[in-house]
């Protein structure tokens, strides 16, 4: 019984994931700071050119937004996702076409508080 509730627990948590992964991966084609914001844990390890940090939430939002008013976002498309065994954590690796350029977009995120969150964002430039 305790393995049947793990199992299903699991599959929770995975499908979750991939819900959020596409929630995000929306939010970043669009441009979108505050819905990507959503998904950040409450400290986050933000890189975009020129600087790279650890922020609280809000200042993570404030750095993506400022990314995306020089960068409009025309299209996103994830190129790898996957989890690390042992741990619930989960990446994904993905291309964001901008009007300045394409950039390589690494997406780090973990369970925290119950919820997969993001504990790393980079957007580096190709």
């Amino acid at each position: 019984m305790n393995q049947l509730l793990l199992v299903f627990a699991f599959f929770s948590l995975t499908n979750d994931a991939d819900l959020n992964l596409s929630e995000i991966s929306k939010a970043i084609g669009e441009g979108n700071a505050d819905a990507l914001g959503q998904f950040f844990d409450q400290s986050v390890e933000v890189a975009v050119p020129g600087t790279e940090d650890v922020y609280d939430k809000a200042k993570a939002v404030g750095v993506v937004k400022d990314f995306f008013a020089k960068n409009k976002p025309k299209s996103f498309s994830q190129v790898h996702q996957g989890s690390s065994s042992g741990s619930a954590s989960q990446y994904c690796i993905g291309n964001l076409v901008t009007a300045g350029g394409t950039f390589r977009v690494y997406i780090y995120m973990k369970v925290s508080g119950g919820k997969q969150l993001i504990q790393e964002l980079r957007f580096d430039k190709e």
